[in-house]
């Protein structure tokens, strides 16, 4: 527990809407600046494990919860939305003075980065270079909404019944559920699970839960842009997938295949739906090669 207090200390946090928004800044390399997006319903922990490579590659290294998430505001009376995501990502590298990124997304974070891509062509479009996005890697999420199988404490959230389930959700039903999405040989440890759960349950944070929930009701309303931002963006495009997952696995990698140009498309046949956490290591190394071969000192 040592490493997830520190990670927490070491933290900043900037203001978004008037509230408290957690983040990493970290770095030493010299490849530029690297937005991490993390999924539903973890935190910007899920990147931990390969913190260090990222750091010792890239020169920044940001990571935000999301409000909602984490160790950020968790505020009740709010309009959670992946739009306003997008903006607190976009406020953060504005912020900071950034005004070119590499992004490396999971989950509920690929649908963030979704949108902004589809905001990086509407500014190429107009001329505007403020804020230029150089290369996405996805790992798995639920980028098409034909492709993803909502688990059942999703589809309880989403129900009429989301704010009661939200309520009296356990941690032990919690924990199961988050569990089942792994590998069956990379299933999280007690300790990981019991971060998990303090993530999420942290403020009262778990009674948002069908609030947060409506990210998969935006997927479906926004399909034509947020799946046109992929087939359509001339930014560099990784996707790593571990193949295991039953929300968004193999049946979501053959789906980007038929529906994305030139598909470039990293297999973890072992893996389930938390690659960076189930198998850091190989996960770290996909990446790098993405940057080492597709991407380098590319010019946009």
């Amino acid at each position: 527990m040592e490493e997830f207090a520190s990670w927490r200390a070491n933290g900043r946090r900037f203001t978004h809407r008037g509230h408290q928004i957690f983040y990493r800044d970290d770095g030493g390399g010299a490849d530029g600046t690297l937005l991490c997006i993390h999924g539903f319903p973890t935190a910007s922990w899920d990147w931990h494990l390969v913190w260090p490579g990222l750091c010792e590659r890239f020169a920044r290294v940001l990571a935000p919860d999301m409000i909602g998430f984490g160790w950020s505001a968790k505020p009740r009376s709010y309009q959670y939305s992946i739009a306003d995501q997008a903006d607190i990502h976009e406020n953060l590298l504005r912020e900071q003075g950034v005004d070119r990124v590499h992004i490396l997304a999971h989950d509920y974070g690929d649908t963030v980065a979704q949108e902004l891509l589809a905001r990086d062509a509407e500014r190429r479009a107009a001329g505007d270079q403020s804020l230029v996005i150089e290369s996405v890697c996805l790992l798995n999420g639920g980028l098409f909404p034909e492709t993803h199988r909502a688990r059942l404490v999703q589809r309880l959230l989403a129900s009429p019944l989301g704010p009661v389930f939200s309520f009296l959700a356990s941690e032990r039903a919690y924990t199961a559920s988050l569990s089942a999405v792994f590998g069956p040989d990379t299933k999280p440890t007690r300790e990981e699970l019991e971060q998990f759960w303090t993530l999420w349950c942290g403020k009262r944070g778990k009674r948002n839960g069908h609030k947060l929930i409506r990210y998969m009701g935006e997927r479906r309303k926004n399909r034509e842009r947020w799946v046109g931002a992929l087939r359509d963006t001339v930014v560099p495009l990784r996707l790593i997938d571990g193949l295991l997952d039953p929300v968004s696995g193999a049946h979501m990698a053959r789906r980007y295949r038929e529906l994305i140009p030139n598909p470039d498309v990293i297999e973890l046949p072992k893996v389930g739906h938390y690659p960076q956490v189930e198998a850091p290591a190989d996960t770290l190394s996909a990446f790098l090669d993405f940057h080492a071969t597709r991407v380098g000192h590319r010019t946009t």
